[in-house]
């Protein structure tokens, strides 16, 4: 007996189809509107049995149905079966790459997209077109390889590639994503047509580099402006309380100019209040928050905690909170944020258990916001039970930073030597501590005049950063000063002069 296949129609109001397989076999133009009606459904693997039923007739499908197949396999996230598809290809098409590329990409299965990628540039035939190599750059900046991306600026040109506004953007987005501002900038001046996508990403990049001068010429240079690249402005001033009064001014000409900001430019915003800790300006922000009916907008929500939150207006922060529909973790850290460096441990830790109980993951800003809050008011058992936690409940292995807060952390209340055994710990599991860990240990010898171990910490320190943080240079040398090592104090003082490390007498703390 014939089977016969049941393919749902896009719209839930149309009934099922009854459709003989010979029906579509014999049309292949049938048959790939067939597949794309399974790809634009809720229900994509319905169309999957198609493809079992082409293979067992013997048809041999053309190209259009064969990326039809191969774009409902990964639709699907059938992967495995895309690539089965892809490799009984004789002569694949550009496209099918492209969204091979894509699909792995997608998935983060970087090493197979890059295995596909080699195979397009070594093995084939076929010319990439904008849209590939834009995959292929995105993939590049994933693996942080300048090498790869220089390959892929050089095939373009090569290939003779006309201008394209997507591939420029791409190019250029990978650079900075990289940090290789130089190499963006020459893209960019190399474009014969300038567009505000590309000049917007590469002030995203001299604003993530701390070159503002740089954004704001280029910036004023701009013909034409949006709120894109406003909101990019606004929120590289935000970073730095140097610099966040700029976002206030940058704001104010986005009001004159008659833009109507969107929840990326208040929440930019609120971060420039927040570092200038300007209450009546973020105020103001949160009355047009209301008035554009933003209020209620999660990100919008979790950028006010944390605003009233680092005013000192707890208070004003919870009631933001409580508020909040479909809270998120964002929202949930803010406010143990806001608890936390405001002196209220009890009720952040309290806080915390309630959002395990509400079953909203924590992420890794959320345990060092919590650690941090244990380590600033002598929570030592909690802290290390959370710290523990992390990777045994939570899945999270901990990251460098949260090495550095457990340090600190134990270093606050005096247990110096399990913080060294943490460390050591560190290197068992081929993990190398960072400068901010060894800085946190001798922060604490400096507390408990502990020399021995001063002199491991310090050692690390000046050999991971040799001309920076003065902090740690004149911390250990005061140690060296209380415990009577006059000579190795003058020893300092002197690599101090010969690294061109500059003496800081406003600010003595070793993580300065």
């Amino acid at each position: 007996m014939r089977r016969i296949l049941q393919i749902r129609s896009l719209s839930t109001l149309t009934p099922t189809k009854t459709i003989h397989p010979n029906d579509y076999l014999a049309n292949p133009t049938n048959l790939a509107s067939i597949l794309q009606t399974c790809i634009d459904s809720n229900s994509p693997k319905s169309g999957q049995s198609i493809h079992s039923q082409v293979i067992k007739s013997l048809f041999k499908p053309n190209t259009t149905v064969s990326i039809k197949l191969l774009i409902l396999h990964i639709k699907c996230g059938s992967l495995f079966n895309a690539r089965n598809l892809f490799d009984r290809w004789s002569e694949p098409t550009i496209s099918s790459y492209s969204y091979l590329i894509s699909g792995y990409f997608k998935q983060g299965l970087i090493n197979e997209s890059l295995d596909i990628v080699r195979r397009l540039t070594k093995f084939s035939n076929q010319r990439p077109d904008g849209f590939t190599l834009s995959m292929v750059l995105k993939l590049s900046a994933k693996l942080f390889s300048l090498n790869f991306i220089r390959q892929i600026q050089g095939h373009m040109v090569k290939l003779h590639f006309e201008p394209d506004n997507v591939l420029f953007s791409a190019l250029i987005d990978s650079y900075v994503k990289l940090r290789e501002m130089n190499y963006a900038r020459n893209v960019f001046d190399s474009m014969p047509h300038k567009n505000i996508f590309c000049a917007t990403s590469l002030i995203d990049g001299y604003m993530n580099e701390g070159l503002y001068t740089n954004a704001q010429k280029l910036f004023d240079a701009m013909h034409e402006k949006d709120l894109v690249v406003y909101n990019a402005m606004i929120e590289g001033f935000s970073k730095s309380s140097e610099t966040a009064v700029n976002s206030l001014q940058m704001y104010k000409t986005v009001l004159k100019l008659g833009f109507k900001p969107n929840i990326s430019t208040f929440v930019s915003i609120l971060g420039a209040c927040s570092i200038l800790s300007d209450l009546d300006f973020g105020s103001k922000i949160h009355g047009q928050i209301i008035k554009s009916n933003l209020v209620s907008h999660v990100k919008g929500a979790s950028a006010l905690i944390d605003f009233y939150s680092k005013c000192g207006c707890v208070n004003d922060a919870r009631q933001i909170f409580d508020k909040t529909r479909g809270k998120n973790v964002i929202s949930w850290t803010s406010m143990i944020d806001g608890y936390g460096r405001n002196g209220f441990p009890n009720q952040a830790l309290k806080l915390f258990d309630e959002m395990i109980k509400n079953e909203v993951k924590p992420n890794p800003t959320t345990f060092l916001t919590i650690l941090s809050c244990c380590g600033h008011n002598g929570l030592v058992s909690k802290g290390k039970e959370i710290f523990q936690n992390m990777e045994r409940n939570y899945a999270q292995k901990p990251e460098m930073e949260h090495y550095s807060c457990m340090v600190d952390l134990l270093g606050r209340n005096g247990e110096l030597n399990e913080a060294y055994e943490l460390i050591k710990n560190m290197k068992n599991m081929k993990m190398k501590p960072s400068v901010d860990v060894w800085a946190a240990l001798l922060g604490a010898c400096r507390i408990y005049g502990d020399l021995n171990l001063a002199k491991i910490a310090a050692k690390e320190v000046f050999e991971l950063s040799r001309n920076q943080r003065p902090g740690a240079y004149l911390a250990f040398s005061n140690i060296l000063a209380e415990s009577g090592k006059w000579e190795r104090v003058c020893e300092v003082r002197e690599l101090m002069k010969e690294r061109g490390v500059e003496k800081d007498v406003g600010n003595s703390e070793v993580c300065s």
